[in-house]
């Protein structure tokens, strides 16, 4: 990619043909288990079962976790410490400690992603492309069974919502933006021979999710396309490259007006859409709506230091928490909440340090942070707690964090410019 160089640090190291064999098997399996991250629709899924072989493979085989990923695996474990501290005072644990063991689970596999990454940057490629492979299929699941296209499509919708392979439309929406954004960044950066199905993909995953009528994915969506255009026009000093990147910024959004005027001229579509753009629904505003719990839960939880246990909250009140900071008090209690709350603090300012700095792996975090920024955003009105993407993409900020940290190191040694 133009603009980038490969610093001291990624030299290629003395060719060992057994270590260059187990490293390419390991980042292929990698690129499995990102893929299935998008088929969701039972729990456990192969993801879950794939991966937990792959990190417990990969221990075996000597998986390091540096000091510049280290804080990452004490924030997560402070946090999952306040979360079986919580489990100590539920009446009845029911499904809490299997909820607790899903968290941990995640937990590793946002620390495994940032340890490969900062082995090898080369990885991150690998990734996005499943990662975006998987948003095609699954959105295309979720499109067809929308439409009634496919025999048993009822299976990749919910309440008239696309979902995809999710359990959730709330889940399916959101998990379609990072690989957006990679596509649309392959657009604006990449050859015109190349081009074409990469639009089809932006194009499929947009249908994706727009047809999931989540509120909170449609807002990420936005803002997130529209942040990484704004860093790359500030990132890129070229007037020419400039006026690349506004014109075809400008064309694709007027391809996506006309494709959702052409969208709305369905029934089916038009009625939902109109329900879903009111602001407040009736579940928000409501008596005991999402708004008023989120006021009732905070003052509950400033009572209680350990929290009530995972799952709890929604036997006293109508619903969940929808908000990952209410989250995190009654789950994780308030060792849980300061140390997630230190977490995301910590990861936004790490990317934003190194976000515009020449690097291989700039525009891999520049879309994991724009996309762990929207994810922290509409955190506030929805649980995030157990999507694997999100931990996904806080492994992916740590990783290229991790690599910028041994980057200046190995200058350093040297005596060159880490600048």
């Amino acid at each position: 990619m133009s603009g980038l160089h490969t610093p001291l640090s990624t030299a290629p190291p003395a060719f060992l043909p057994q270590r260059a064999a187990i490293a390419l098997a390991g980042s292929a399996l990698v690129t499995v288990g990102v893929f299935l991250s998008g088929f969701v629709i039972a729990e456990p899924a192969p993801y879950e079962l794939f991966m937990a072989g792959l990190i417990g493979l990969w221990a075996l085989f000597g998986l390091r976790i540096s000091r510049n990923v280290a804080p990452l695996l004490v924030l997560l474990i402070l946090f999952m410490t306040g979360g079986i501290l919580s489990l100590t005072v539920m009446e009845d644990m029911a499904g809490g400690p299997m909820y607790m063991a899903v968290s941990g689970f995640l937990v590793l596999t946002s620390v495994f992603y940032a340890a490969i990454i900062e082995d090898r940057h080369q990885r991150l490629p690998l990734i996005f492309n499943a990662w975006a492979f998987a948003g095609v299929i699954t959105s295309l699941l979720g499109i067809l069974g929308y439409f009634n296209a496919i025999p048993g499509g009822a299976a990749f919708t919910l309440y008239d919502r696309a979902k995809g392979a999710f359990q959730d439309p709330n889940v399916f929406g959101p998990f379609l933006v990072a690989p957006s954004m990679y596509l649309v960044h392959g657009l604006l950066t990449g050859r015109i021979a190349t081009a074409a199905p990469k639009a089809l993909g932006v194009f499929i995953m947009a249908l994706g999710v727009f047809l999931s009528f989540s509120r909170a994915a449609w807002a990420l969506y936005l803002f997130c396309i529209a942040a990484m255009v704004l860093v790359m026009l500030i990132r890129e000093r070229t007037g020419a490259f400039r006026l690349k990147i506004l014109t075809l910024s400008i064309g694709g959004a007027m391809a996506m007006v006309v494709a959702l005027v052409v969208a709305l001229q369905f029934e089916q579509v038009s009625s939902l859409f109109s329900s879903r753009t009111q602001l407040v629904q009736e579940y928000d505003g409501g008596h005991l709506g999402r708004f008023e719990r989120h006021r009732l839960g905070f003052l509950q939880a400033m009572e209680q230091p350990l929290g009530i246990g995972p799952m709890v909250f929604s036997t006293i009140y109508p619903e969940d928490e929808h908000n990952i900071w209410l989250k995190s008090l009654t789950s994780y209690g308030w060792l849980g909440f300061l140390s997630y709350f230190t977490l995301i603090l910590w990861t936004i300012a790490m990317g934003f340090r190194f976000l515009l700095l020449a690097r291989p792996w700039q525009p891999f975090l520049m879309i994991a942070w724009i996309a762990l920024i929207g994810h922290t955003a509409i955190g506030t009105v929805i649980d995030t707690d157990h999507w694997r993407h999100f931990f996904l993409i806080l492994g992916i900020v740590w990783g290229c964090g991790a690599l910028e940290y041994r980057h200046r190191t190995a200058l350093r040694r040297s005596g060159a410019s880490a600048s």
